[in-house]
């Protein structure tokens, strides 16, 4: 069942060739996280396999999901229509909880790269591991910070939560786009940024309750709208120029693939497909509105295979995909619904179980045909490198 082999001999002989580079200037990243990691590595067990660090960061994300999902699945707890009595319905104790857990999974992420250095266990599985993984939850957190703010008057409308997860998730994307080109991933200062701040937007939440946050911050001017335009301004104004110019430089210093035009952006139109099918979705059906959660969770699941080819194809130096083939059930399902609304959750529900189940399908493939390919486990630690 999981033996299909996804990567070509083109893939794996790539695989054995990559070197890792990486450029960090966050002074957050540099000056108070990397020397804390520093620090803690040293006493993580030398039997705790990097990759096993890195899965249960994962973990503590999709803790996080299933708790807000549990108790607010369609985002009104903390206030919208007809829900005015319900405000604060989810304990306090579950965002304090999701605020630790966030952060704990962010700190797990700084430390298994930490841990495989200090082993001497480095490699392209770890690598492919570790920012596949990122690919989930990077969607995921804004999937769990709806239930901060609900959907009243002092949030925004369902549809333009959705282009603030699009916004995140592209951020993550244009950097490994970036990566393709120059062969170099420049962490972007947003990331350190934005896992404090979600942490430290679901701890207020926990000591005040989510009612702090609907507030106006000049006139009619809420919270949420700030939030959101920091998020849309920070991608537009600092992650994708910075991008351009470094693909840019490469080529003109002559330290990246040099690609043509066309080779060059193939890794845009997987993504652009999904953007333009999700968002024709939703402007053309009530679909947002009747199972928002489920919408978001395939828009989610969809970028998550996409950007793992597109991890795969960068690091194994191979052409990517230009169309994603789980794009053609969601065309599908897109199309019927809106013009069969009576099928909308039988379509829907399909394809993200369909979703689910292939990109999971890919994921594990994928590491146990690395695993095969470089004799090693996954998550266990050679018994020579634990001395």
């Amino acid at each position: 069942m999981f033996d299909y082999k996804y990567l070509s001999k083109e893939h794996l002989n790539g695989f054995n060739n990559y070197k890792y580079r990486a450029i960090d200037t966050s002074p957050l990243s540099n000056y108070v996280m990397h020397p804390v990691w520093n620090a803690t590595v040293k006493i993580i067990p030398r039997w705790l396999a990097p990759n096993l660090i890195t899965f249960l960061g994962f973990i503590c994300v999709v803790v996080v999901a299933l708790l807000t999902s549990w108790y607010d699945y369609h985002w009104l707890a903390a206030g919208g229509p007809g829900q005015q009595n319900l405000r604060g319905y989810i304990p306090n104790y579950v965002f304090t909880l999701s605020a630790v857990l966030i952060f704990l999974a962010y700190n797990l992420d700084g430390i298994d790269g930490k841990q495989a250095r200090r082993l001497g266990v480095s490699g392209p599985l770890g690598e492919m591991f570790d920012h596949g993984l990122d690919s989930y939850i990077v969607f995921l957190i804004p999937f769990c910070l709806f239930s901060v703010f609900g959907r009243d008057e002092f949030s925004i409308p369902l549809f333009r939560g959705y282009l603030i997860v699009g916004s995140i998730v592209l951020n993550f994307y244009v950097s490994h786009c970036e990566k393709y080109n120059t062969r170099v991933l420049y962490l972007p200062w947003g990331y350190d940024i934005a896992m404090w701040a979600s942490s430290l937007l679901f701890l207020v939440a926990g000591i005040k309750g989510p009612a702090y946050y609907k507030m106006f911050i000049f006139h009619d001017v809420t919270f949420a709208q700030v939030l959101e335009v920091a998020i849309h301004a920070t991608g537009l104004f600092t992650t994708l120029p910075v991008s351009i110019y470094n693909v840019y430089l490469s080529y003109k210093n002559g330290t990246g693939k040099k690609l043509s035009l066309l080779e060059a952006v193939r890794p845009v139109w997987s993504m652009t497909s999904l953007v333009v099918v999700m968002t024709y979705w939703a402007l053309n059906s009530d679909v947002m509105e009747n199972y928002p959660r489920a919408f978001l969770l395939l828009f989610g699941t969809l970028f998550s295979n996409i950007a793992s080819r597109l991890i795969v194809s960068e690091m194994s130096e191979q052409k990517c995909e230009v169309f994603n083939s789980l794009l053609w059930p969601l065309i599908a399902a897109a199309l019927m619904s809106i013009y069969q609304p009576a099928l909308q959750h039988l379509l829907l529900h399909s394809v993200l179980l369909v979703a689910i189940l292939a990109h999971l399908h890919y994921g594990i493939c994928v590491v146990r045909q690395m695993c095969d390919h470089f004799k090693v486990k996954c998550f266990i630690v050679p018994k020579e490198k634990r001395k």
